[in-house]
């Protein structure tokens, strides 16, 4: 395992809820991020705890995530150490109640 695939399983594996995703929770800077946190406020997520990675700041990181998960997109959710999808999935996860389920 890289040291960048290091760094990201350790994040992972240390906060319950961990989103990779463009920008800040406060500041996305992409629509699909902006969704994704709209998506965890809407399900009592504090953002201000939220463990958010901003990929643009680290390009191994915004890479290595991808290499991680075999996923091509961010924002990437992680529960409990467990990779749960994108915007896509998080507001069909939504949308039937399970992601509210997970989060509990």
């Amino acid at each position: 395992m890289s040291d960048v695939q290091q760094r990201i399983d350790q994040l992972v594996k240390s906060h319950p809820v961990v989103l990779f995703m463009k920008g800040t929770a406060s500041f996305p800077m992409c629509g699909f991020s902006g969704r994704a946190t709209q998506i965890l406020k809407a399900c009592g997520v504090d953002l201000k705890s939220l463990m958010a990675v901003n990929v643009l700041e680290d390009p191994e990181i915004r890479q290595g995530i991808k290499d991680y998960s075999q996923w091509p997109t961010i924002p990437q959710l992680y529960v409990k150490g467990e990779f749960v999808g994108g915007s896509d999935i998080m507001m069909e996860m939504y949308e039937s109640g399970e992601l509210q389920k997970l989060l509990a």
